[in-house]
């Protein structure tokens, strides 16, 4: 049972990143920010590796919330690497767009619009992932706008 709480532990604060102290969505956040600049440049294995957080997050967000005896604990972030490497998907890379994908993303995550509010009330690791999840959605919908935006004016 001891490993099974240290897979679980580990996966769900990435690597113990959601130990870090005041702030630990922010810091998910900016893990996936930085596993985005890490797998960029080929959207296979960008979507594989996306693909893959966000299953592992459903795999363990909600044990973890068991193993911590806390709803939507503050140190599990997967959900916010998660959101993230779905705010940035199929964006071109450019350091403009990863800002401004996490500056969205947090105003997202933090103000939850319509169904975000609904969504972070379901139990388990849908209330802890689908939350982030459609922030990261929203998120890059904006940037995609943007993103033709710019290079509509720039043509």
């Amino acid at each position: 049972m001891k490993i099974y709480n240290f897979i679980v532990r580990t996966i769900s604060t990435v690597f113990y990143v959601g130990y870090l102290p005041l702030i630990p969505g922010t810091f998910g956040s900016l893990a996936g920010i930085f596993l985005f600049y890490i797998i960029r440049g080929n959207n296979f294995t960008y979507i594989l590796i996306t693909l893959l957080v966000v299953f592992l997050g459903f795999l363990v967000s909600g044990k973890a919330e068991k193993l911590f005896q806390r709803k939507d604990p503050p140190f599990v972030v997967i959900d916010e690497v998660s959101g993230m490497l779905l705010s940035l998907l199929f964006i071109p890379f450019d350091s403009r767009f990863a800002i401004l994908a996490f500056i969205l993303f947090r105003l997202f995550d933090a103000f939850k619009p319509y169904p975000i509010d609904k969504l972070q009330n379901l139990k388990g690791s849908l209330g802890i992932m689908c939350d982030d999840l459609v922030a990261g959605l929203y998120t890059n919908i904006v940037l995609q706008i943007v993103f033709r935006l710019v290079s509509f004016k720039a043509s």
